[in-house]
């Protein structure tokens, strides 16, 4: 198997489509991931700044220094374009943080939403919707992604310490509202 160095090597000396393609493949689930965690489930907008991501990196790639992984490059990315989004819906006065606990009460969840997902996921995107932005990105890149405090702190640019205060803060909410809505630990 070719190593990331070597494909981003292809792609920014030679602009080999095919190589970026294989970066794609290896990188787009744990993308989409990441925003399905941060927009708490809407896939439609997770796609599409996934999508978002991959052309900031494919127009970026001769930038990546390979000082960190191609993984901890491409996730700086995402978190830098889903943060681009909630300041450009804060303009908007549109906040994501501002989301409904009650979503199945919420007319605004699509009901392709509602079907295919399961109730667990559901309570755990409420349960997501009650962190700060913070709280929950280092949540769920910790306990989805399964990335280090280091790698967080890479990822976020945030200090190692207050990656550590929001995870400590995170949790205790997550398990606060799961223990009140049934769910042992």
């Amino acid at each position: 198997m070719t190593t990331d160095i070597s494909l981003v090597a292809q792609v920014a000396v030679f602009g080999n489509k095919r190589a970026f393609d294989e970066l794609v493949c290896r990188y787009q689930s744990p993308v989409r991931r990441f925003f399905l965690n941060q927009t708490l489930g809407d896939s439609q907008l997770s796609d599409d700044l996934a999508q978002d991501t991959f052309i900031k990196a494919y127009t970026n790639i001769r930038s990546f220094k390979g000082l960190a992984s191609f993984q901890t490059w491409i996730m700086r990315i995402a978190y830098n374009v889903f943060y681009d989004y909630c300041r450009k819906m804060r303009n908007e006065k549109l906040e994501m943080s501002n989301v409904n606990v009650e979503m199945k009460n919420d007319s605004s969840v699509h009901s392709s939403f509602l079907t295919s997902h399961s109730s667990f996921q559901m309570d755990l995107y409420a349960a997501l919707a009650l962190l700060k932005p913070d709280e929950r990105t280092c949540i769920t890149l910790q306990l989805i992604d399964g990335y280090d405090i280091a790698g967080i702190a890479k990822i976020t640019g945030l200090k190692d310490g207050t990656v550590k205060s929001h995870l400590s803060r995170g949790k205790e909410k997550l398990a606060t509202y799961l223990r009140q809505n049934g769910y042992d630990r």
